[in-house]
């Protein structure tokens, strides 16, 4: 009898137990010189399992405490580094491609549930943080490929699961391009970016900090460590590497064509999502969770200058490609809000799309707040459901135009404007006890003169 096969399990994972006590070490960083965990080869399906990006730290428990005190430290807790071979035991060199497809993925057996959460505005904050500085959580649990949550009832969706980082690891000298860029803007961005005023997640960019830093198998407390931990990047923004890109279309089925900087490419892997809207507005935004991912590798020798152009003064000035998978949630009725580069003062903006989704957010949280819901449960609900966001203009000065388009078949009420008084579900209870709580701090907040309360 033939032996059956499978993926082979090139990292496990124990949800029992904390990041620090796996098998093989987790890393929260990037870093050239973190040692791999494991090799594969091209061809091979493996499968590697990753804790949820807090590493447990937010927990299941109906209370949004643990997301006001959230150490975002150790943001996000990888699994990897993997190098990848070729079939004759060369590994992936500078310069080539590294295609990763993504076969099969999911929640960990017996931890089906995930969370969605607003980080209070001292902590983290968010898209809307100067809107909703209160750190507030919705735990939701998995029905097979639906998710629901009892904190915002009325409601129930097929998630597109996918993982929100994929990436390889730096070279020095791209881990030095992305420090002395970062550190100029938190620097220097405050006095120079007028979008400063409008957008008001701090800091602006996560500098390497040895608080937290974890990296794999390099011992802390170590020269080597200490001397790497001041110098690793942080996984928070995407960068040339793909890294936290949270495309929420990355599902079964789709290839991510990343760039190798070193040698062995040292692919890692996190932050997986049961379901997130497009842009994870709430910043804790997707429903996250633990899982895993079946994937396999293909390099593409030399793969770099042939697909892919620097847009900088290097060639390590370059950017993934993706290819989505073909499936996904089938959604035929949308209602699509619209924005612009107008701000909340009424002050007009030169074609800026950041400014025109804010207020395409705000918009969609607004009115769906009409319907039995606080505007809480609401930016949470945006930030993980399958919404679909789009820059539909962004030539006709002086206004971009942004669009924050949501299926309506989510929801257990029609939600469409009509001409007599605003429906009111059958099945839906309005429920202001979402975990929630106080905001300590003196930064001011916005307030919309002529919104809805």
């Amino acid at each position: 009898m033939a032996a059956l096969r499978g993926p082979r399990l090139v990292v496990p994972i124990d949800v029992k137990k904390k990041p620090r006590e796996q098998k093989l070490p987790l890393h929260n960083r990037w870093h050239p010189g973190i040692p791999p965990v494991a090799e594969v080869r091209v061809g091979e399906v493996f499968r590697v399992e990753m804790v949820d990006f807090s590493g447990g730290g937010i927990t299941q428990d109906y209370t949004a405490e643990d997301a006001k005190h959230a150490d975002l430290s150790i943001v996000h807790y990888l699994s990897g580094p993997i190098r990848v071979v070729d079939i004759d035991g060369t590994p992936a060199k500078p310069g080539d491609l590294l295609a990763v497809e993504i076969c099969n993925l999911g929640p960990l057996p017996g931890d089906e549930w995930g969370f969605t959460a607003i980080f209070d505005r001292e902590n983290g904050g968010g898209f809307l943080t100067d809107h909703f500085p209160c750190a507030t959580k919705a735990i939701w649990y998995f029905e097979g490929i639906y998710a629901y949550s009892p904190h915002i009832p009325g409601v129930r969706f097929p998630g597109l699961t996918h993982p929100g980082i994929v990436g390889t690891a730096p070279s020095m000298e791209l881990l030095n391009i992305w420090n002395e860029r970062e550190r100029n803007l938190e620097e220097h961005g405050h006095q120079s970016l007028k979008l400063c005023e409008v957008l008001h997640t701090r800091p602006l960019a996560n500098l390497p900090s040895t608080k937290g830093c974890l990296l794999g198998k390099i011992e802390e407390g170590t020269t080597d460590w200490e001397k790497m931990a001041r110098e690793a990047a942080r996984t928070i923004p995407g960068r040339e590497n793909g890294g936290n890109c949270d495309i929420k279309n990355l599902s079964r089925g789709s290839k991510i064509y990343l760039p190798v900087f070193v040698e062995g490419a040292n692919l890692s892997t996190g932050d997986m999502h049961f379901s997130q809207g497009d842009g994870e507005v709430s910043f804790c935004g997707a429903i996250e969770m633990s899982g895993f991912l079946e994937l396999k590798c293909e390099i593409i020798r030399g793969g770099m200058k042939k697909y892919l152009t620097p847009m900088g003064p290097t060639p390590l000035h370059v950017n993934p490609i993706f290819e989505i998978g073909p499936v996904e949630p089938r959604f035929s009725e949308w209602l699509v809000f619209e924005g612009i580069s107008v701000d909340e003062s009424g002050r007009q903006h030169y074609l800026d799309a950041s400014v025109a989704y804010k207020r395409a957010v705000l918009n969609a949280v607004d009115y769906l707040s009409k319907f039995g819901y606080t505007k809480e449960q609401i930016y949470l609900l945006l930030s993980c459901c399958p919404c679909e966001g789009r820059i539909s203009g962004i030539v006709d000065a002086p206004n971009a135009v942004a669009t924050l388009a949501i299926p309506t078949a989510i929801f257990d009420q029609d939600i469409r404007p009509k001409a007599n008084k605003v429906p009111v579900g059958p099945q839906l209870v309005r429920n202001p006890n979402i975990p929630k709580c106080t905001y300590d701090g003196n930064l001011p907040t916005t307030k919309n003169p002529c919104a809805t309360e």
